[in-house]
């Protein structure tokens, strides 16, 4: 699959430039999902909530409680006092100046620890061209290795040698839902200690990120979110309402910038959470990671909106056994509509090497037919 970053109405194209640094502060959202504490009933046959009456309910109503001041689990203060002490502010410092961007401390030993975050916040610093500085929740810092990173899907592991560390509840992104409330936490602008929050506005959104010298575009199967996200966010944690990890902060579209920075409208995506996983589980144990192959390559030049034409095929892979011809237009991926080359290479890459795709073509003769394709793999570049 080529990959290529052009305009078209089924995808969006956004990216982080990193964070400045800045002097630190805090900037938290104060208050709770549910504004008030609230007495209600619910019907013990329908499940629907009523509003209680006198705090009492009848007897085919059980009485709850929805919403606490700030101790119930979920308030946003209660999200916050277990979230942030495994969220980190990454500093990168480089000989042609840096950036600050956000990560999450997935996994701890008693001697060392890991932490995710975006490719692009710290890829300016690989190989050896800068230091990666990780500043932890009680000011402490520590200088971090890459682990691996992945530039197709735009993460990155590190390692810093402390041990013991809190770490962050990983969550099923797979069970949330438009219209759930989330929270990005992270360093925007260099202000750590930041927490915004919104909701799942859309699933399965193409996006393809790039940021400051990415010489590879992320392709990402993205969720959607209007909980505010700004440069130096990138690489934080998106959580769910109970503060498990569904989504891992990496983009924002944007209508213009201020100072080479630009602000939030209300168009945040993150990585969700069961793609990131396999790949930061692949990087721990084997340095790189993998991405799974359909075996076809693009004709960028086809109409968008109908459908990802095949140019070619690549010989062996999983297309071409399946029988799918070139000239073939991809219309659907697994019950999701695919409009232009870009939603497909998003759609498998959402799956993992070995999984069994539908895949609905237009034939070149005409009429549409259904082929079952297993995927191939691909180490990353």
């Amino acid at each position: 699959m080529k990959n290529s970053m052009i305009s078209s109405p089924s995808k969006v194209i956004a990216g982080f430039v990193l964070g400045i640094t800045m002097v630190g502060g805090v900037a938290t959202a104060a208050g709770v999902f549910s504004t008030s504490v609230v007495n209600a009933c619910v019907d013990k046959k329908t499940k629907v909530i009523y509003a209680a009456v006198n705090n009492s309910c009848p007897s085919n109503r059980t009485g709850v409680t929805l919403g606490s001041p700030s101790t119930a689990a979920g308030s946003i203060n209660s999200i916050v006092t277990k979230v942030f002490p495994s969220v980190a502010t990454i500093n990168v410092t480089t000989p042609n100046g840096g950036g600050t961007g956000s990560g999450s401390i997935f996994k701890t030993t008693s001697t060392f620890s890991y932490v995710v975050t975006n490719n692009h916040v710290i890829e300016s610093a690989a190989g050896g061209a800068g230091t990666i500085t990780v500043e932890l929740d009680n000011g402490d810092q520590a200088v971090a290795t890459i682990v691996g990173r992945e530039p197709n899907y735009d993460l990155a592991v590190l390692k810093i040698n402390k041990g013991n560390l809190p770490t962050i509840e990983i969550g099923d992104s797979s069970q949330i839902r438009i219209g759930d409330q989330v929270i990005a936490f992270g360093s925007p602008l260099g202000l750590d200690h930041t927490v915004t929050s919104g909701i799942v506005s859309s699933l399965n959104r193409p996006v393809v990120t790039s940021g400051g010298s990415n010489t590879t575009e992320s392709y990402v199967d993205a969720i959607q979110t209007d909980a505010a996200i700004n440069p130096g966010n990138s690489g934080g944690p998106l959580t769910d309402s109970l503060g498990r990890m569904i989504g891992i902060n990496a983009a924002t579209a944007t209508l213009g910038s201020v100072a080479g920075q630009s602000g939030s409208i209300g168009l945040g995506f993150a990585i969700p959470m069961n793609q990131a996983s396999r790949v930061m589980n692949e990087i721990i144990a084997n340095g790189k990671a993998t991405r799974p192959v359909l075996g076809v390559f693009f004709d960028q030049s086809f109409t968008a909106g109908k459908g990802a034409k095949i140019s070619s095929l690549t010989p062996n892979e999983g297309a071409e056994k399946a029988g799918i011809p070139a000239g073939a237009i991809i219309t659907s991926i697994n019950g999701i509509r695919i409009t232009d080359y870009v939603s497909a290479i998003v759609r498998i890459r959402s799956f993992a090497p070995g999984d069994k795709v539908t895949v609905i073509v237009t034939m070149p003769t005409g009429g549409s037919k259904t082929f079952s394709v297993t995927l191939g793999s691909a180490v990353s570049n």
